[in-house]
């Protein structure tokens, strides 16, 4: 195997386009690797001679807000690729962009890999004048942040458009490609969008999304009509509370709140169930599932389809609004008609509510790393026995037909369906009909059903999908993180100023006629003046909660004596901690943020980073004082003992 280590690094200036910042990437990975290694390769044999000479140059060298956001849609473009790659080159390629990636956000500070990851791609400006989506969402004209469907579409025009074998022999046709494709997403999103699993596993990627979910990292910090969407790190001072309204963490917490009320009307209902009027418990279930409605619209609005179906819960969701207008609608007809048939079959609809409702508020266990896993399992045994069911199909037909003219005149088409039904899901005992089917061919022909469809058909989907779930729990840490990112980025990266937590969010809607008459800047101040009033009792609860929790921080916890660790002289598990030494005039030393401490414990230990040159002195200086504080704790040490043999002598 040879390896390729002097392939010159692309001269990138920091001014490129998107589309001319990926094509440059893509020659060096193109050149760089002519043979296919897997990512534990990638990640320790490979990249110290190919990738981490592109890694030191980009971090030294460039200044360019989109390179993991580029790394990141190349890795897409080789994903599209590997469908006719029988090498294997473009699943390495794409593999080594990730890798990439994660290397040059592990050398960057927390504030730049904050920017570096939560840049927003801008919107390149079409010649059509397609109408933007208002900042704070107050227009439904919405340019549909995946307008281009991400997966799908340009993937003939990329590849003849980006290099594969010889560089020079292709030139893009399309300069705004990736641009447009791409257009209002930022790196992470990119990231959850093209399956960057590997990327968003590692621990320097998710210690940001650690930090947007707590609300350590936020993308809103004042609320007024000249706010800007910008990644920040959480100032309490300087931000408003009100902004505390778009931490994930907080919205999980009301989305719970929410779907129990949702699902105390829902059970309300059906235990009164009212024939001829509409109860309180009715009304106030249709407001709560106006609500919903109109929350998961404007998610869709905000998150653009191929990221809205990234998320496991939108088809409980959509399964919860069909049913629930189905029954509304049933429902209204019956008792204008005073047709007690008609309100029964509603009731059954809504009865049927609950095989997505009770689904749907168990959500919170998705964050469970356990359950969090098991719902990617689920995601792919379900394809697997969609796809299985078209062969069980086929079969079934095939015998159905047979059967059914061997009997006529003995058991009537949907007796012989059901009949078939009952022996397909075992039981074989009705299979002793088969002489009164047809005394010659009806034995043997039921004897092979019951073979093929029992034993044959059942044991090989069993196979398949146990097979499925294997793949999966394999690399379970990986879907837990995509998951669990996908949730977070959803949640968090919305371009709306204000937004209302269901069922408040209604109440919006009651200002859009004013949008005829009031200008964009006045109707942005009036939805924020409602925000303000509506949302005040919610924003109190999210300072009293972080408050107590910071209270419940900074308690003090009992000194051990001699500076041993608070774990105990006797601690497993882990090595014993070196205590903060306090500085040389006796003031405590600043203590770190949490993320910052992440930071560090995210360190790759094979790399150094390539900036902030005063961290090895300023270690140096940590480690002396350290040792300092050792010495003066064993020379107390040895006085204690000094004492204690005078005091056993006399």
């Amino acid at each position: 195997m040879r390896h390729r280590t002097d392939v010159p690094v692309p001269e990138i200036h920091g001014r490129e386009g998107f589309d001319s910042l990926v094509r440059k990437l893509s020659q060096y990975f193109v050149e760089q690797f002519d043979a296919p290694h897997t990512f534990e390769e990638l990640r320790k044999a490979i990249y110290p001679r190919q990738l981490k000479p592109l890694v030191q140059y980009l971090v030294d060298d460039v200044s360019h807000p989109a390179i993991v956001a580029a790394l990141l849609a190349l890795k897409w473009h080789f994903s599209v690729l590997e469908a006719n790659d029988d090498r294997g080159l473009s699943s390495t390629r794409g593999l080594a962009c990730e890798v990439t990636a994660w290397r040059y956000v592990t050398h960057l500070t927390e504030r730049e890999a904050i920017d570096a990851l939560c840049y927003e791609l801008p919107v390149i400006p079409d010649i059509d004048d397609i109408p933007s989506q208002d900042q704070e969402g107050n227009t439904t004209d919405f340019d549909g942040t995946e307008e281009t469907p991400l997966l799908d579409e340009g993937a003939e025009a990329l590849d003849a458009s980006f290099y594969d074998e010889d560089p020079s022999a292709s030139r893009s046709q399309d300069d705004t490609c990736f641009a447009s494709t791409f257009a209002n997403l930022n790196a992470l999103e990119i990231a959850a969008v093209v399956d960057a699993k590997k990327f968003l596993s590692q621990k320097a990627i998710q210690r940001i999304i650690d930090g947007i979910w707590k609300g350590d990292i936020v993308f809103w910090e004042t609320l007024s009509t000249h706010s800007k969407k910008e990644a920040k790190l959480y100032n309490k001072v300087k931000s408003d509370p009100f902004c505390r309204l778009r931490v994930p963490l907080y919205l999980k917490m009301f989305e719970v709140l929410f779907f129990a009320a949702f699902l105390a009307f829902y059970y309300t209902v059906l235990v009164q169930k009212p024939v001829y009027h509409m109860s309180g418990a009715e009304y106030m279930l249709y407001i709560w599932l106006a609500a919903f409605a109109y929350n998961e619209l404007v998610e869709f609005w905000d998150a653009g389809s191929t990221f809205y179906a990234k998320d496991f819960w939108s088809i409980w969701d959509l399964g919860i609004i069909a049913t629930g207008v189905a029954f509304f609608i049933v429902r209204v007809i019956g008792l204008v008609r005073r047709d007690l048939k008609l309100t029964d079959t509603a009731f059954d609809i809504l009865s049927v509510e609950a095989l997505f409702l009770v689904p749907r508020i168990c959500s919170l266990l998705s964050l469970h790393p356990y359950f969090g896993t098991l719902l990617p399992s689920l995601k792919a045994m379900t394809k697997d026995f969609v796809k299985f069911l078209g062969l069980v199909a086929i079969l079934y037909v095939g015998f159905d037909t047979t059967f059914a003219f061997l009997a006529r005149g003995t058991f009537s088409v949907g007796k012989m369906n059901w009949i078939l039904i009952k022996v397909f899901f075992g039981s074989s005992y009705l299979g002793f009909v088969s002489v009164a089917i047809s005394p010659v061919l009806g034995p043997p022909l039921m004897f092979i059903f019951v073979c093929m469809t029992n034993i044959l058909l059942l044991t090989s989907l069993i196979a398949l999908l146990s097979n499925s779930l294997t793949k999966v729990i394999d690399h379970a840490r990986e879907e837990y993180m995509a998951v669990y990112s996908v949730y977070v980025l959803e949640a968090s990266t919305s371009n709306r100023l204000t937004y209302f937590i269901p069922p408040l969010n209604l109440l919006p809607l009651l200002l859009r006629p004013l949008r005829l008459v009031l200008s964009a800047a006045r109707l942005r101040t009036m939805r924020i003046v409602l925000l303000k009033a509506t949302h005040a009792p919610l924003v109190g609860m999210i300072m009293a909660y972080e408050l107590l929790a910071a209270k419940a921080r900074d308690r003090p916890r009992v000194r051990p004596s001699y500076g041993l660790s608070s774990r105990g002289r006797h601690s497993k598990g882990a090595p014993t901690l070196l205590r903060q030494p306090l500085s040389v005039h006796g003031a405590p030393a600043r203590p770190l943020s949490p993320l910052a401490v992440q930071a560090r414990c995210a360190s790759d230990p094979d790399d150094t980073p390539l900036k902030d040159p005063t961290a090895a002195l300023e270690s140096l200086q940590t480690l002396q004082r350290a040792v300092d504080d050792m010495k003066n704790e064993l020379r107390s040490m040895t006085e204690e003992l000094h004492h204690l043999a005078a005091a056993q002598h006399s």
